[in-house]
């Protein structure tokens, strides 16, 4: 849900070479993970923290879903992941 600007950031401080998605219309975030009830109290409608990784033929190798938005993923098994697939 995170903005395109939000993840460009994200790709060069870590200097990534492939891309992420931003789903800030929120249109396929019910297809894969879905969201939050409610996240600090109060916001509704909080996709869930995911990280999924997928090959050039579109097949899911690699995914991650937080039930606990305050939980992050871990870079270096996401990393290991992507380089997997490359």
């Amino acid at each position: 849900m995170d903005s395109f600007f939000s993840h460009q950031a994200f790709t060069d401080k870590l200097g990534l070479n492939f891309p992420l998605l931003s789903d800030f219309n929120r249109e396929v975030i019910p297809r894969y993970t879905g969201f939050y009830e409610t996240v600090s109290g109060s916001l509704k409608g909080v996709g869930k923290r995911a990280v999924f990784v997928i090959d050039q033929k579109g097949v899911i190798r690699y995914r991650w879903i937080s039930e606990d938005p305050g939980i992050l993923p871990d870079t270096d098994e996401v990393l290991q992941a992507v380089r997997a697939v490359q």
